[in-house]
Order: C-alpha cells, then sequence, then structure tokens
C-alpha cells in the first residue's frame, strides 16, 4: 500500500494557486502539449518538489511493469482471472496478441469487418426493413452497453449521415415508450447490446420491443441484431448468427465502445470516422505506452487526481467540458472512473486503508454555471475541476460563440484560483450605496476564497479521433490511479448485491411471493407500492 503521508505533509503547508506563479515558467512547466491536445494543470498547489513525489508513486507502485502486463493481455483482472484488452480493439496495427494460447487480433479485426459490412449495408440501403431502407436505430443496452454509444453518438453528431439512432437503457417503461413514439416500428433496425444476453434490464426492454414491431411487421427478429457473446441465447430469440457480434471477456462493459457495442455509433457517422475514433484512442495508447513519466497525459492527470483526492483530501471531481455535444462525457467518465475504482479493499483482498476512487460528477459548461457553479466557488467543500474547451466550432458562422464560450471557460478557471479578497468586496458593495455594518454584511456576501484548483484540457475541435484521444486519455488515467492506489479497476462485483436482490423482490413486488421475512422497511414500502398501484 502507498503511504500518502509525505504528499499530505506538502499539501497542508502548499503556497496558494496564484503564488504559484511567482515562478515565471509555471505555465510552462505545468502543462505538456501532444497530438493536438494541450493539458494545463497549472492552476494546483502542485510545485516541483511535490510532482517529484507523485512521479515517484508510479515506480514504488510498478505501474509500468503492469501497463506493459495489460497491453500485452495477461490477466491482470485476477479477481475473474482475466485479460484487460479494450485497446486490442483499437489497434488495428497491433501485432499477435496471445491470450489462452490464442491470438485475439485476428477475431478483432474479423469482427470490425463484419461491422463494417453490416453497416454499410444498412447505411446504402440494401439492409431494409418491412417498409424500406432503415431510418431509425434503437440501441437497448444499459451500463457500459448504453453509456458509451450514447456518449459518442451525441459528441460525433456533426458527423451524422447515417440512420437517426436512439438509446434505451432504463427498465422505467417511459424510457423505451417515450423512444417508440419517435420511430416507426417498419423502418427501425433495434440492436440488442447484452454480452451474456441476460441482462434484466435490456432483455425485457427488448422483448417490448419486439412486441410493439410485431404489431407492423410479420417477422420483428428481421430487423434485429445483437451485441453479445451467447449465439444460443440470441438464436433463441430469432436473431441469426450473421447479425450477432461478439467480443471477448478481456474487454468489460464500461470499456467496450470500440467494439461491436459501438456499432450504433459506427451506423451513425460511418466506418471511416468510427475508424478516426479508433485512431485517436490508438495514439493515446501508443503514447500512454512510450512517453516519458514526466511527459506522459493519463500519468499527469492521475497523479493530479490522486494529489486531490489522497493528499489535500478532496472528495470529489466535477468534469466540466465547455462543449456541449460532450454533455454525456461526465455520466461517461462516472461510469469509467466509479466503476472501476469504487473499491474497499485492495488486490490482497485486504481493507485499503485510504479512500479509493474520487465522486466523479458535471454537466457542460456554461449550463453549469447557472447550475451548481455558486457551490464550486464560494461551498465550504473544494472541488477540483476539470474543464475542456475546443478551439474551433462545427459552426464557422458562429465562431464569435464559440469565442464566448472559450472565454467564459478561462473565466472560471481564473476565478477559481484568484478570488475575490474582502477589501474588493466592500469596494463593489460600497459602489451600491451600502455603508457601516450593512456594507460588512454584503461585502462578506462577495467574498470568494480563491485557491481552487482546475485543470485544462484544451483541442482544436472536436474530431472523431480527437473524441478517441479524450476518452482513451481517461481510460488510462483510471488504470494509473488504480495500480497506485493497488486495487482491481477492471471488476465491479459492487454491481451484484443489488441485482441479486432485484430478482428475489420482484416476485414479492408482483404479488406471488409474500414479504414475510423481509425487514419491516421494505414490507412497509412493497405494501404501500401494491396498495397505491392497484
Amino acid at each position: 500500500m502507498i503511504d500518502f503521508k509525505q504528499l499530505q505533509d506538502r499539501a497542508a503547508v502548499a503556497k496558494p494557486i496564484v503564488a504559484q506563479f511567482d515562478d515565471a515558467a509555471r505555465a510552462a512547466d505545468f502543462s505538456l502539449t501532444h497530438d493536438g491536445l494541450l493539458f494545463d494543470y497549472s492552476k494546483t498547489t502542485i510545485d516541483r518538489p511535490s510532482r517529484d513525489i507523485l512521479l515517484g508513486l508510479l515506480d514504488t507502485a510498478s505501474v509500468a511493469q503492469k501497463r506493459e502486463a495489460m497491453f500485452t493481455g495477461q490477466p491482470i483482472n485476477e479477481t475473474e482471472g482475466r485479460a484487460v484488452l479494450h485497446t486490442a480493439l483499437r489497434n488495428m496495427d497491433a501485432g499477435p496478441i496471445i491470450v489462452d494460447g490464442e491470438d485475439v487480433m485476428s477475431g478483432i479485426r474479423e469482427t470490425l469487418a463484419r461491422m463494417e459490412a453490416f453497416a454499410a449495408s444498412v447505411r446504402d440501403g440494401s439492409f431494409t426493413g418491412a417498409g424500406g431502407s432503415i431510418t431509425d436505430v434503437i440501441n437497448i443496452g444499459i451500463g457500459g452497453s448504453d453509456l458509451g454509444p450514447v456518449m459518442a453518438v451525441r459528441a460525433l453528431s456533426p458527423y451524422h449521415d447515417g440512420p437517426r439512432c436512439h438509446f434505451v437503457s432504463n427498465i422505467d417503461p417511459g424510457d423505451v415508450a417515450e423512444v417508440l413514439k419517435r420511430c416507426d416500428p417498419t423502418r427501425t433496425l433495434v440492436i440488442v447490446s447484452s454480452k451474456t444476453f441476460t441482462t434484466i434490464e435490456t432483455i425485457t426492454n427488448a422483448e417490448t420491443v419486439r412486441d410493439w414491431m410485431a404489431a407492423s411487421v410479420a417477422d420483428p427478429a428481421a430487423q434485429f441484431a445483437a451485441i453479445s457473446s451467447d449465439l444460443d441465447k440470441t438464436a433463441a430469440f430469432g436473431i441469426p448468427a450473421d447479425r450477432v457480434f461478439g467480443f471477448g471477456s478481456y474487454v468489460g462493459g464500461r470499456y467496450s465502445v470500440w467494439g461491436p457495442i459501438g456499432l450504433s455509433v459506427m451506423l451513425a457517422v460511418g466506418p471511416a470516422h468510427f475508424r478516426a475514433f479508433l485512431a485517436g484512442g490508438a495514439a493515446m495508447d501508443s503514447h500512454f505506452r512510450s512517453a516519458p513519466w514526466d511527459q506522459n497525459l493519463p500519468a499527469l492527470l492521475a497523479l493530479v487526481g490522486l494529489w486531490h483526492s489522497h493528499a489535500c483530501g478532496y472528495a470529489t471531481r466535477a468534469v466540466l467540458p465547455y462543449d456541449n455535444r460532450l454533455g454525456r462525457l461526465p455520466a461517461y467518465l462516472q461510469q469509467l472512473e466509479m466503476e472501476s475504482n469504487g473499491k474497499g479493499v485492495g488486490m490482497d483482498g485486504i481493507a485499503l486503508p485510504y479512500h479509493s476512487g474520487a465522486v466523479v460528477w458535471g454537466e457542460p459548461g456554461t449550463n453549469g454555471q447557472h447550475a451548481f457553479y455558486q457551490l464550486i466557488h464560494q461551498g465550504t467543500r473544494v472541488i477540483p475541476c476539470e474543464f475542456m474547451i475546443a478551439a474551433r466550432a462545427h459552426e464557422p458562422d458562429l465562431q464569435h460563440q464559440q469565442e464566448l464560450l472559450i472565454a467564459n471557460c478561462l473565466a472560471q478557471s481564473k476565478a477559481l484560483m484568484q478570488g475575490r479578497d474582502l477589501d474588493a468586496a466592500r469596494k463593489i458593495a460600497a459602489t451600491k450605496g451600502f455603508t457601516g455594518p450593512e456594507l460588512d454584511r454584503q461585502a462578506a456576501h462577495r467574498v470568494f476564497q480563491g485557491n481552487r484548483p482546475s485543470v485544462t484540457l484544451a483541442y482544436e475541435m472536436l474530431t472523431p479521433y480527437v473524441l478517441g484521444q479524450i476518452v482513451a486519455l481517461y481510460e488510462h488515467r483510471v488504470f494509473v490511479e488504480g495500480a497506485i492506489l493497488g486495487i482491481n479497476s477492471f471488476d465491479q462485483w459492487g454491481v451484484e448485491l443489488g441485482k441479486e436482490l432485484a430478482t428475489q423482490l420482484q416476485p414479492v413486488v408482483d404479488g406471488t411471493a409474500t414479504a414475510a421475512g423481509q425487514d419491516a422497511s421494505t414490507q412497509a414500502l412493497v405494501g404501500f407500492l401494491r396498495s397505491a398501484g392497484a
């Protein structure tokens, strides 16, 4: 286990962020440009000695060896005995990668070719529904089978030239009902995304959509495809094997958008743009694998995160893309980070002596400025912020709005850093006509403590390649943090208990079993809900 005491001691006496800029080289030394991305972490309290200690954690935790083990297909997901090879899904130039005696790359390339052929047939109209060419695609999945595709489809909307894509994830009947209202059952393709084809939310929604389609289409299964590794279950559902796209157990759900789970993305933007997305991810893989630690984007992003969470004691981080098309990225990263690193024991099965992953949340700017930035600026809790901003918009005639967006993004990080002291606040209050005790009271409300940290990731424009870079950057950030914390970032046992109990409670809720034996609270809630729903 890592001892964070030395870093905590340094954080406790760190100079304020503004004072860090007494060093004229601060901005240049605490930023990194690579392959069109600029990562600026100068607006933190990390100084050079603290950075050296942070970089030393990478060697202490043997991160380079763990990194190589991941890329070469060793079973680093030790609790499940699995390799972790989402990186292989996007590296079409990779040599053989052997898992259990088999080269997985040949299967990955074959599956990608099948996806591209199917996507082309849908997009060019040779694959049709009962009513003609496909106009709409409904992707049914949950967790990683939803968050990745919906995030990427929204992010890449300027590149859409295929069918409209809709997403159903929640078992809440309102979710599927709202999507079905917008689609023609005779011209809709349905993708059922479940590796085991047993996920209860996904299969229940798939059955509902199949029943909806059956009212208008003689053979609904003819308009279904599946992302699954269980050909028996997909065949029993009626989906032929040539429309089933599987992926290996070495790819976790929250890391799966690069492969068949990304089929809806490929249908929306086309195989060429999907390949560009893969290329961006592969380029970040190469950088992560080869760049020295002090010039390594994922490593530095992870170390800044650990400084804030484990040295400074900040429990959350806000992801704030000033790019409306990245509106679902905070939710995507929420799963990526909190499902990966939300653990209570180390790889040795012993309880951690420190907290694990941070709480991740966020919304796009400038919307967030009119919602929760009040707490970020003046609340009692310090919340490190991660800003993202593009230099150019996809709408050149609206570049003046992009410039206003940039100004807002830069202003927020500057305001968080410098704040406003009481003297400045008193002058503002005085201009409002306040005097005496009322001036002091009003001034207090206008004080900003400042010294609130942020990092900024800047890029030219949000393209498929850049999106691939960003997603892979955050994947590797999660890996580095997990490796240093000594936890398994690739299992998710925490989701199991609630699913097991839901299965047990369903007959209690529908009245086919008694509530006897349940705790008193659950019995009371079941009683109320059954009575209210009668």
